[in-house]
This record gives structure tokens, C-alpha cells and sequence, in this order.
């Protein structure tokens, strides 16, 4: 559609500044909506944005059912949002990913870090995994699918459009082949170990690329060492370790499949005689191991996000105590603790300082000797800080001084 026959949103006065300071979402709260017409548009209909002067400020797509009602894809305001549009978006995302690792295995794409607000898309080798998670994006999506045929030519294309925010946008949620063939399972290697993953009915998109770094961060210091990893999933961090010469892996994961998962992945590297397996709730099975007396010399906690909204902060900070506090008596001395957090609303000095007074709490001596983040194909939007999520901090622990 031509800049001419598109709608107009006009922000009132001065709400254009967090906008032209580099953030690319509009809140519903910002709209002059005496000037425009966003209750009559459809969800993701394509606009201009204007500041109050009626300068454009670029163009995008609106949900006029959502707290974020704007998104920005380009500050220039007469580029059509058309399939040329996503190929050169796609592009340059492709680019990034190359520079930075020799095997198509990442996340192809990061949502507005991208330049393409609520997408995301991760990469099997000749096989995508993809998240439509806005209205805008779903409309888009007829011109996406050719675009990713031209830069990328994949052998199978799966929609994992099953995310509680598709909820929030009135998407349907559902899953399945787009185009191509669809493998039984999907094959990755990350830090040169080889895992299968399941993109139909594993976690998110069946794989978690975002700790790539921090995992090969573990690979230094897990030599002889035996290893409880907790959160599992289907090993990336413990099997991980074994590949890097780890004495044993005890994997705790309260699902059945992802075990099975694990199992099989250790089947597959040649070291499944070095794993044990727990099924069940992650804090009662530390509490049990705690009493049979066992000891590891690394311990790895990664669980799945405590702090998902602002109003879960306390309990989720209650959390992650409780689950730090556990690892920590489970340490050996001079042992390894990877505490790691993927909730966005949590700070990396919450973390810090979570750890710090839980092992006062319970006389040891911590150490803080990495801190990482997630990998370079997950960029961070320097304007939106909810494009920096993951914290990963590793404690050598010794007892208190």
C-alpha cells in the first residue's frame, strides 16, 4: 500500500522523544487518539507514525488491543513493508549470524534487535523454526515465508505459533508445516557437540541458543568434575560438559520427554553411562539429594523465567533464593555454582546480590568469576532494555573465610 492511503497515528505532544532517542514501541497511551483512527483499525494493519507536528516518524503496524498498540519497523517513512522489505531485513540478520559462527545453527532472528518486531526465527541448519507473536507480523507473514525461500532456501519451514503472547495480540495459537519437509528430529551442534532437538513438541523452539557462550564458558572448568545440572532440558549445558571431559552428569528436569531427550542425545556422544536422571520438581529433588548426602564439584541452575511480570518480583526473588541456596549445600568445597536467570525483570545485581547473601546465609564464601549474557544472535536493542534478558554468573565456592 502507497504512503498515500495509509492511516496516520499522530503521538501527542512530546511522546515522539523515546521514540526518536532510538525505541521503536508506541503505547496506547501515547496516541492522539482525537487525531487518529487506531480504534477502527484492524490488529496489524500497517501505518505511518507521526510525531504531534504531524512529521512522520516512520512506518509500522498497530494493535489497537494491546498496551504496545505501535511497532516500528522503519524510520523511513515511505518504504513499503513488502517482501523486498523482509528479504533485505532477513539479510542482514544472515549476515550478523555468519560473521560470527562458521555452522547455521542460531537464532536467524531477534525480534525488534532485527528490525522485525515480533518475530523470531531459529535455525536448524536447512530447517527453520518460526514465532509470529504479533498481529503485524502474522499479516506479514504471506510475504515472510517467499522472502526466507530467497535468502536462505530452507528444506522445511515449521510456524511454532503456540506462545502465551499471541494470546495477547487475539492470535490463535497453533502448530505446524509451512512449507517444506519437516525431519523427525532436528540435528544442531553447538560448541562443536552434536544434539537432536524436537521443534513440534520441545520448549519454546525446541532449543535454547541464547546460552551458547556461557556453556562454553562451563566447558573450562569441568574437567574430572561431577556435574549436576538442574533445568536440564535435554542437556545443553551437561552434556555439554561431559564433552569437555566431565566425570558424571546428574540432570534434573521435571519433564518425562526431556529426559528422554537427554538420554538419547548421551546415547548418541557415546556417554550415557555417565548419566543419572531425575524426573521431578527441581526443588524437591535438590532437597532429596541434599539429605542422601550427595556432593557435586559443579552445579548448574538454570531454570525457566521466576519473574515473567513486574508484579512477580517478590516471589520470584523468593525463588531463585531457595533454588541458589540448595545448589550452594550441594557444592563441594572449592566448587563450581552457575546460577543463571533468563527473567528480564530481574537485574543482573538482583542476582548478584541474591547469591552473595545466600551463601553468607549459609557460611560460604563465594567468588564471582564470569558473568555472562546471551550470544551475539540475540543482540541487544541499546533502547529497549527488554532485548537484554539472560544473566549468567559463575561462583567459585569455598567455605567462609
Amino acid at each position: 500500500m502507497s504512503e498515500a492511503n495509509l492511516p496516520r497515528i499522530r503521538l501527542k505532544a512530546k511522546e515522539e522523544r523515546r521514540i526518536k532517542s532510538g525505541h521503536l514501541w508506541i503505547f496506547s497511551n501515547e496516541v492522539d487518539t482525537g487525531h487518529g483512527p487506531l480504534q477502527g483499525l484492524e490488529p496489524g494493519a500497517e501505518v505511518i507514525f507521526e510525531e504531534a507536528s504531524g512529521k512522520p516518524l516512520g512506518r509500522g503496524y498497530v494493535n489497537p488491543h494491546s498496551l504496545i498498540c505501535g511497532r516500528l519497523l522503519t524510520r523511513d517513512w515511505k518504504r513499503k513493508l513488502d517482501q523486498r522489505f523482509l528479504e533485505t531485513r532477513l539479510q542482514q540478520a544472515l549476515d550478523l549470524r555468519e560473521r560470527v559462527y562458521p555452522e547455521p545453527y542460531y537464532r536467524l532472528v531477534y525480534g525488534d534487535s532485527d528490525g522485525l518486531s515480533g518475530l523470531v526465527i531459529d535455525r536448524f541448519g536447512d530447517h527453520l523454526v518460526v514465532q509470529v507473536n504479533t498481529a503485524g507480523m502474522e499479516r506479514l507473514l504471506p510475504m515472510l515465508l517467499p522472502a526466507l525461500d530467497v535468502v536462505l532456501q530452507p528444506k522445511g519451514v515449521l510456524l511454532r505459533n503456540d506462545s502465551p503472547l499471541r494470546e495477547q495480540e487475539g492470535l490463535t495459537l497453533d502448530v505446524r508445516v509451512a512449507s517444506g519437509d519437516w525431519p523427525a528430529a532436528l540435528c544442531l551442534q553447538e560448541n562443536g557437540v552434536p544434539f537432536q532437538a524436537h521443534g513440534e513438541t520441545g520448549q519454546k523452539t525446541g532449543w535454547f541458543y541464547d546460552h551458547r557462550e556461557n556453556r562454553r564458558e562451563l566447558m573450562r572448568w569441568v574437567k574430572g568434575q561431577r556435574v549436576l545440572d538442574v533445568f536440564s532440558y535435554i542437556g545443553g549445558w551437561g552434556l555439554q560438559a561431559l564433552a569437555a571431559g566431565a566425570e558424571t552428569l546428574t540432570a534434573v528436569d521435571a519433564s518425562e520427554q526431556a529426559l528422554d531427550q537427554l538420554q538419547a542425545n548421551a546415547e548418541q556422544q557415546g556417554v550415557a553411562d555417565r548419566v543419572t536422571s531425575y524426573e521431578g520438581n527441581a526443588f524437591d529433588v535438590l532437597q532429596a539429594l541434599l539429605e542422601q548426602g550427595e556432593k557435586f564439584d559443579v552445579v548448574v541452575l538454570d531454570p525457566p523465567a521466576f519473574i515473567k511480570r513486574k508484579k512477580d518480583y517478590k516471589n520470584g526473588l523468593s525463588a531463585y533464593s531457595k533454588l541458589n541456596n540448595l545448589g550452594l549445600r550441594l557444592l563441594e568445597k572449592d566448587g563450581l555454582l552457575v546460577s543463571a536467570s533468563c527473567s528480564m525483570h530481574l537485574p543482573e545485581q538482583a542476582l548478584l546480590d541474591t547469591v552473595r547473601a545466600t551463601a553468607r546465609h549459609v557460611d560460604r564464601h563465594a567468588q564471582l568469576v564470569y558473568r555472562g549474557s546471551q550470544g551475539p544472535d540475540h543482540p541487544v536493542h541499546p533502547a529497549i532494555p527488554e532485548t537484554h534478558y539472560l544473566k549468567a554468573l559463575f561462583f567459585r565456592v569455598n567455605p567462609a573465610l
